[in-house]
């Protein structure tokens, strides 16, 4: 190799360095979605250069877990703890300022590369036995830009371990709207039950929604300071689907399948450069599952279980 030559390998685009490792671009009409080797991350999602999800910058890991994909459990495990055939099953601390157990096993893994085209990608990791966690799973992610130029994932678990495993699946997304201010923006769930959470974030109870966990009419996000998980949805189709709108008529809405009876609805206002930022995570469990059973699924030797969800855009003018 001559010396220009491997000055040109160095510089190359291809060689550039991320802190949440390889990026998959997907690209299909005016829709464009950026997929990251990290956790099997949705870095942005975006239609006519408007942006849909909150998205970051190149020499840094998502913030606030953002677009991060969950397993073998979404949200947190209080005290790391659980319970497995009478024997107490002990994991790391991951969220030391509650001492919980937070967002799986998955969050600082790289995924590998299964298959990919111009419109999808398929990326996987493993869950290997471990101390809290005694289960040989694979996590299967695929991202793909549908004709309509939605974006669709499907999230799958295999347990390949010799007994069943608990597991719930979840992700991570934050909403946006392009440049329109999060304040403007109105959200509307349809969910008419709310988990009541002590300040660990542990849910304790359940409840009608009421004022601010109230989402069925549609609330504004400005002034908003909701960190709640909310089941009872509307599936319409087989589909729940949450809708964000901007005053000028446009929207964008995340949508998920029945496997998927949670929905936790965060509103961050410490998300770098956004004064607030809309944080929608689809999930088939709340948070402390693996002791609650609340929505917790066992996978048998061999079984596999799936889970799907995504995001579209309308325009203003019904595109």
């Amino acid at each position: 190799m001559t010396q220009s030559s491997s000055q040109d390998a160095t510089t190359s685009p291809q060689l550039r360095a991320f802190a949440s490792g390889r990026q998959y671009e997907l690209r299909r009409g005016d829709a464009v979605a950026v997929i990251t080797e990290l956790a099997a991350g949705l870095r942005s999602y975006s239609r006519g250069g408007v942006l849909l999800t909150e998205t970051y910058g190149d020499d840094v890991i998502p913030p606030g877990g953002a677009g991060i994909t969950l397993a073998p459990w979404a949200n947190r495990v209080e005290d790391g703890a659980w319970v497995l055939d009478g024997k107490k099953q002990q994991l790391d601390i991951t969220e030391v300022s509650r001492n919980n157990a937070s967002h799986g096993l998955l969050r600082n893994v790289g995924y590998t590369l299964v298959d990919e085209s111009p419109y999808s990608v398929s990326l996987e990791a493993t869950v290997f036995p471990q101390h809290g966690y005694p289960f040989l799973v694979r996590h299967l992610v695929r991202y793909e830009l549908t004709a309509d130029l939605g974006l669709a994932v499907r999230q799958s678990l295999t347990n390949h371990a010799a007994a069943a495993a608990p597991f719930v699946l979840g992700a991570h997304p934050y909403l946006r709207l392009g440049d329109a201010p999060a304040e403007e923006l109105v959200l509307t769930v349809q969910a008419d039950t709310q988990l009541i959470a002590d300040e660990r974030l542990i849910p304790r109870s359940s409840a009608p929604v009421d004022g601010d966990t109230d989402f069925r009419a549609g609330r504004t996000i400005g002034g908003l300071s909701v960190d709640v998980a909310l089941t009872g949805l509307g599936y319409k189709d087989g589909k729940a689907r949450h809708v964000l709108a901007g005053p000028d008529g446009r929207s964008v809405s995340l949508w998920q399948d029945e496997s998927c009876q949670y929905v936790h609805v965060f509103v961050s206002t410490v998300y770098p450069g956004r004064s607030r930022a809309l944080a929608v995570e689809p999930m088939t469990g709340p948070a402390n599952a693996f002791n609650s059973g609340d929505g917790l699924r066992w996978l048998e030797p061999g079984e596999s279980f799936a889970m799907e969800w995504g995001i579209d855009y309308h325009a203003a003018t019904g595109g």
